[in-house]
């Protein structure tokens, strides 16, 4: 079983996600356990305040060391592995399909999520974290990109899915975008399913649908195939 603990300063962001779909059944089955942490919980200032103006001037907030630095740590103190600790943040290095099979294999992550104009840089010198990015774009805070990377994490997770060979077929993890796809009815609007797939030739299928993928891969991420 995966343990997943997320740090956030605004925990109530994740209860729909964690409440539906498949993080419900992966933590109904007992393939992940999910603990969300406030950061603000080991903050000692009166105000439980965790932010605070930068020096040398700018705008915005930056996030300071002390609840932080405090709240991972006694985290890791607790029985068990350490865990993977990861930061959303722009800087990262991208989050792919190969990294979230990666995690998918941890016993426990620890996914802290950033806000305002970001953490103050002491908090890495002493954590020493991993750090993730999910695109090359600004969100409000990590909170969304927590959860992309537990939802791609968690899917992966051994009998969490349906059918067994979902995840593998998907489309990055064998390095191109997925086929097409096509059910109920055989015609809808003047456009029918390809004969291909209705004809029961199972080596055919694999055949187009690995040709489909590929001219997929082409036109719409090029960027994905060996040049």
């Amino acid at each position: 079983m995966l343990r997943l603990d997320i740090l956030t300063l605004f925990p109530g962001i994740f209860s729909g996600f964690l409440g539906e779909s498949i993080p419900r059944i992966a933590q109904e089955k007992g393939s992940v356990e999910v603990r969300l942490h406030n950061i603000r919980d080991w903050s000692l200032n009166k105000h439980a305040k965790t932010d605070d103006r930068p020096f040398g001037g700018g705008p915005g907030m930056v996030m300071t060391c002390q609840p932080l630095v405090d709240a991972v740590e006694a985290l890791r103190r607790e029985p068990g592995p350490a865990g993977r600790l990861i930061f959303l943040t722009p800087e990262g290095r991208p989050f792919r399909q190969p990294v979230a099979e990666e995690l998918a294999g941890e016993e426990r992550i620890i996914l802290v999520c950033g806000r305002y104009e970001g953490f103050d840089e002491r908090i890495f010198d002493i954590l020493q974290p991993e750090r993730l990015s999910v695109g090359d774009f600004v969100l409000s805070g990590g909170e969304v990109a927590a959860m992309a990377v537990a939802d791609a994490v968690i899917r992966l997770l051994p009998d969490v899915l349906g059918c067994s060979g979902s995840a593998p077929a998907d489309s990055f993890s064998s390095g191109i975008l997925d086929h097409p796809h096509y059910t109920q009815p055989p015609e809808y609007r003047g456009l029918a399913v390809p004969d291909v797939l209705r004809g029961g030739n199972h080596a055919l299928i694999d055949a187009w649908r690995r040709e489909k993928a590929l001219e997929r891969t082409r036109r719409y991420r090029p960027d994905l195939l060996p040049e």
